[in-house]
C-alpha cells in the first residue's frame, strides 16, 4: 500500500522550505547583488581579497544551499512536530512569561548559538571530520553571500542542531525563534561578504573587538586553521585562536578602502576572478 502523506502535512512542510529558502535567497542574494554585481567597481577597495571567485564556484554555493534548506527544513519540521505534542519548551503568548524574558530569550539564543558553533567548528576542523564534511565549506577560499548555507549534508545537521537544543532546553515564544534565525542568517551572510563594513579600529576596540568581522571569518576560510567564531570574538580571544594578523589585516583592508574612498575605483581584468 503506497504511502499516503496529509495535505497538509505537505502545505506545511512547502511553507517551511519556501520560507528558509526565501529568506536565503533575498539576504544572500541582496548583498550579492549590491557589492558583486551593482556596486561592485565602487566598493573594490573594501573587497578583503583582491580579486572575485568564477561562477561557477558561485553556483557551486548556491547548489550546496539548496541541499542545505531541504535538511534543516526536515529538522525544523520534526521541532514543530514534536511542539505540537507538547515536547519542547515553547509557549503560545509573549504574555506567558512577559516582554522582559521574551528578548533576553532572543540573546540567550544567540548567546547559545555562538558557543555552539564555536565549539562544533572546532570539532569539524579535526581531520578526520574536516575531510568528511568540513572540507565542503571550505571549498569556498574566497567567500560570496551563497556561501552562508553551502555546507556538506553531515555538516547541515549539525548546523540546524542549535534549533531542537533551544527548543528543547529553554522557553521560548515561536517568533523570538525567528527573529534569532533571521539575526543567524544576516550575520552568516555579511560574515561570507567578503567585503570588510566596519569602520577603522573596530577590531581593536575595548567595546567593539568582542564582535566578529567580515576580515575575521575570511581569513578562517582562506587560512584555515584559525577564528573560528560566529557572531562575536569571545571564544578566539579566550581560547588563543585568533590568527595572530587579524587586528593588522582588518586595519590594512579599512585603510585601503578609506585612500579609495571618492576616488575612481579600477578594476583590472586580471584581478578580477580567481
Amino acid at each position: 500500500m503506497p504511502l499516503q502523506i496529509p495535505i497538509d502535512k505537505i502545505i506545511e512542510t512547502s511553507r517551511v522550505l519556501l520560507s528558509i529558502a526565501g529568506r536565503y535567497l533575498v539576504f544572500a542574494g541582496a548583498f550579492y547583488f549590491f557589492f558583486y554585481v551593482w556596486r561592485k567597481r565602487a566598493y573594490w577597495q573594501a573587497k578583503i581579497q583582491q580579486r572575485y571567485p568564477e561562477n561557477k564556484h558561485i553556483i557551486r554555493e548556491i547548489v550546496y544551499s539548496f541541499i542545505t534548506i531541504l535538511i534543516f527544513g526536515a529538522v525544523i519540521m520534526l521541532v514543530i512536530y514534536a511542539s505540537k505534542k507538547g515536547l519542547t519548551r515553547i509557549y503560545p503568548n509573549i504574555s506567558d512569561k512577559g516582554y522582559a524574558y521574551y528578548f533576553f530569550s532572543i540573546g540567550l539564543m544567540i548567546l547559545m548559538h555562538d558557543t555552539y558553533f564555536y565549539w562544533t567548528h572546532r570539532a569539524m576542523h579535526w581531520k578526520t571530520l574536516f575531510k568528511l564534511m568540513h572540507k565542503t565549506h571550505h571549498l569556498s577560499t574566497n567567500p560570496t553571500p551563497f556561501a552562508a548555507y553551502a555546507f556538506h549534508p553531515l555538516e547541515a545537521v549539525v548546523e540546524i542542531g542549535i534549533v531542537p537544543l533551544i527548543a528543547f532546553t529553554i522557553p521560548y515564544h515561536g517568533t523570538a525563534l525567528t527573529i534569532f534565525s533571521l539575526y543567524s542568517l544576516l550575520l552568516n551572510v555579511t560574515g561570507h561578504l567578503g567585503y570588510e563594513l566596519f569602520p577603522k579600529g573596530f577590531a581593536r576596540h575595548q567595546l567593539f573587538k568582542w564582535h566578529n568581522t567580515s576580515t575575521h571569518h575570511n581569513m578562517h576560510h582562506r587560512l584555515v586553521k584559525c577564528n573560528y567564531g560566529l557572531y562575536f570574538n569571545i571564544w578566539d580571544r579566550l581560547m588563543g585562536t585568533n590568527h595572530p594578523d587579524y587586528e593588522k589585516s582588518f586595519e590594512q583592508v579599512v585603510e585601503k578602502r578609506i585612500k579609495a574612498k571618492g576616488a575612481e575605483t579600477l578594476l583590472p581584468d586580471e584581478l578580477a576572478t580567481e
